[in-house]
């Protein structure tokens, strides 16, 4: 299926029969290995299935599961993408935390005017360090003096470009801080739909166990980008997409298909009109 035939699925609410069908055939196929689909681990800690990528639009399957090593991330679970998410859960329990970021400087503090002077400073000993204008003019100060303020910042912002061979992730000069849960958390279960516009910082886990799948769709926009929280101290580096073992991919697939037919049961077809009987009228005599 494509992006437009799962939206159209999905507004017409018959997604919860059309969906784990289609799923369970993309994964009936990498359990043969009939399948041109190349199962990826992401550094977020599900394994995806590319299904579609064409232009603007992308269809994935993403599926956590024990049956595949987690891959290692160099930034943080806090990110935002760049295009705008429609997802359906085949099964498992999704929580998305979103996150309100605010721009902060690294090692900020406020310094009262007089508080610190004639203080000595010894050289290299204080950095970063906010200063109201006129507030210490002419004075020196040590660093003793000034604690690092309660906004500083937490971490740094990376923009993620993506390529075949990997994610390059550009450390910016933005840093930030955060609370989790400040933007509000919402809880999703099999057969939910859920939205998130592009732009908004997030994290995403799973609830009551170690497995779920969804059905991502994705819609570019216009002049947004990928990023990630990371360290305060880290640097532009790249990650390389791992592919996931085809043994591996082969054991996610079939415990996938398993939790799939588990959660979405198959209705027994009708009888067709040649096979169906009225039950008989008793005579009386």
């Amino acid at each position: 299926m494509k992006y437009d035939e799962i939206l159209a699925e999905l507004a017409a609410g018959t997604a919860a029969g059309s969906l784990p069908a289609w799923a369970s055939r993309v994964l009936d196929e990498i359990d043969a290995g009939a399948s041109t689909v190349t199962a990826v681990r992401h550094p977020l800690g599900f394994l995806c299935l590319p299904v579609e990528r064409s232009g603007e639009y992308g269809v994935c399957l993403h599926i956590w599961t024990p049956e595949v090593r987690a891959a290692e991330t160099t930034t943080s679970p806090v990110h935002c993408h760049s295009w705008d998410l429609v997802s359906f859960v085949l099964y498992g329990t999704v929580r998305n935390t979103r996150v309100a970021v605010e721009e902060a400087a690294v090692g900020v503090a406020t310094v009262e005017p007089g508080a610190v002077q004639g203080a000595a400073l010894a050289p290299g000993a204080v950095k970063d360090i906010a200063v109201e204008p006129g507030a210490v003019e002419e004075a020196a100060f040590g660093a003793a003096a000034v604690e690092p303020g309660a906004g500083a910042a937490t971490h740094r912002i990376f923009e993620v470009a993506s390529g075949p061979d990997g994610d390059e992730l550009r450390a910016t000069p933005r840093t930030v801080r955060y609370a989790e849960g400040d933007g509000g958390s919402s809880v999703h279960g099999t057969g939910d739909t859920y939205t998130l516009p592009a732009g908004v910082f997030h994290s995403t886990r799973i609830e009551n166990g170690l497995d779920a799948a969804t059905v991502a769709l994705g819609r570019q926009t216009p002049g947004g980008g990928d990023l990630s929280l990371g360290p305060l101290d880290a640097a532009t580096h790249h990650t390389h997409r791992q592919p996931c073992d085809p043994d591996e991919a082969v054991r996610a697939a079939r415990r996938s298909a398993r939790l799939l037919a588990a959660a979405h049961p198959r209705r027994p077809e009708p009888d067709s009109l040649g096979e169906r009987h009225e039950p008989c009228a008793h005579r009386t005599t």
